[in-house]
C-alpha cells in the first residue's frame, strides 16, 4: 500500500528495498574529497557515541578530540574493543565541563567542528550559546535534517526539527538562511524553499501562513538570500507538481523543493520521523548558526546517518572557510 501512494504521489518513484540512498553516500565521497576537520567529541562516554567518532575517524572525515571523563572513555573502548592509542583526549570530570571546554576550544579556533556525546543536547547547545565560548553570530541557532528519502527525486533538507519549538517571524528568518548556507555548501545553487502550513492561502487566523508571507516578501526585499521561497504551502502541494496544479498553483518551488521550513518543532519532528519509519529516509542532523558546524543525530542513528552528519558538517565547514 505505501508503494502505491507513493506512486500516486511521485509518478516512477523508486520502491524503498531498492534504495540505496546515493545522496547521503554521495556526500560521503565529496567530504573525504577533503582534509578531515579537527572535531570535539563532546562527552563520549558510551559505545555508540565513541564508535561513532572513531568510525568516522577511520573513514577520514574527522579528526577527533574526545573530550570528557578519561578513565570512563578508556573504559567504553576497552569494552568496544577499540584502540585509542592514535587519538587525543581531553580530560574533563562531567558532562558540564565536557560541554565548556568543548565551546571553548571551538570559540579559540582549535577545532573545526563539534560532535555530541552522550550528554544531553540541551547541555552542548547552552555551553555553545554562552558568551564566554565566544561561539554565537548573528544567526540564531537551528537545527537541520538533510534526507535521503526513497520516494523523492533528490535530497530534502527538513528544518527546524529539534531546537526552535515555536519560532517567531525573526526566528524563521534565521532558520531559513541558515538551511540555505548549508544547501549552498551541498553543492545547490539556488535552493527552493517551501513554508509549510496546512493551507495554500494566507489566512489572519493562522500565524504559520502570516510568517509564510513575511518570509517571501522578506526574500524579495534581499533580507533572505541565495534561495527561492514560496509559501504558504501545504505538504502535498510542496513536494508534488500534480496536487499544486489540481489546486490552481503555479509554483517554481513545487514539485522541485529543496529545503522544507516547518511552522514548529513538533510538526518537523513528526514529519522527519514519518520519512525514516514510513518511507524509509536515511538523514544527517547537524547544527547551524554557530561559528562552527555542530553534528547531532539521534541515539537511535544508523552508522551511515552518524558517517553522513560528519560528512556534512565538514562540507559546511569547508563552505564556511573554516581553517586552523
Amino acid at each position: 500500500m505505501d508503494q502505491v501512494i507513493r506512486e500516486i504521489l511521485v509518478p516512477g518513484a523508486p520502491k524503498v528495498e531498492d534504495h540505496h540512498h546515493e545522496q547521503l553516500n554521495a556526500f560521503l565521497e565529496q567530504a573525504k574529497t577533503y582534509e578531515p576537520i579537527t572535531t570535539a567529541v563532546v562527552h563520549p562516554g558510551d559505545a555508540n557515541s565513541l564508535l561513532g567518532a572513531i568510525e568516522a575517524a577511520e573513514e577520514g572525515l574527522i579528526i577527533p578530540y574526545l573530550v570528557g571523563p578519561e578513565a570512563r572513555i578508556h573504559a567504553v573502548a576497552q569494552e568496544c574493543g577499540v584502540d585509542l592509542s592514535k587519538y587525543t583526549i581531553v580530560p574533563t570530570a562531567h558532562s558540564h565541563e565536557s560541554a565548556e571546554l568543548a565551546a571553548e576550544m571551538a570559540g579559540k579556533g582549535e577545532v573545526q567542528a563539534l560532535m555530541k556525546g552522550s550528554l544531553g543536547s540541551s547541555e552542548l547547545l547552552a555551553a555553545i550559546i554562552n558568551k564566554k565560548a565566544g561561539l554565537r553570530t548573528e544567526f540564531r541557532l537551528s537545527h537541520v535534517f538533510v534526507m535521503d528519502v526513497p520516494s523523492y527525486h533528490k535530497t530534502l533538507i527538513v528544518t527546524d526539527a529539534a531546537i526552535n519549538v515555536d519560532p517567531d517571524l525573526m526566528t524563521k528568518k534565521d532558520i531559513t538562511q541558515n538551511a540555505i548556507n548549508c544547501a549552498h555548501a551541498l553543492g545547490i545553487e539556488q535552493p527552493k524553499v517551501a513554508i509549510l502550513a496546512a493551507v495554500e492561502k494566507v489566512k489572519p487566523g493562522m500565524q504559520s501562513t502570516l510568517d509564510a508571507a513575511a518570509l517571501c516578501k522578506m526574500s524579495d526585499r534581499k533580507q533572505i538570500t541565495g534561495g527561492l521561497l514560496d509559501g504558504p504551502l501545504a505538504f502535498d502541494n510542496a513536494i508534488s507538481k500534480e496536487a499544486a496544479r489540481d489546486k490552481g498553483l503555479d509554483s517554481d518551488v513545487s514539485g522541485d523543493v529543496d529545503i522544507l521550513l516547518v511552522p514548529d518543532l513538533e510538526a518537523g519532528n513528526i514529519l522527519a520521523k514519518q520519512l525514516q519509519y514510513l518511507a524509509g529516509a536515511k538523514s544527517a542532523g547537524i547544527v547551524l548558526g554557530a561559528k562552527v558546524p555542530v553534528i547531532l543525530t539521534s541515539r537511535a542513528a544508523k552508522p551511515l546517518e552518524r558517517l553522513s552528519s560528519c560528512a556534512v558538517a565538514s562540507l559546511v565547514a569547508h563552505k564556511q572557510g573554516l581553517t586552523l
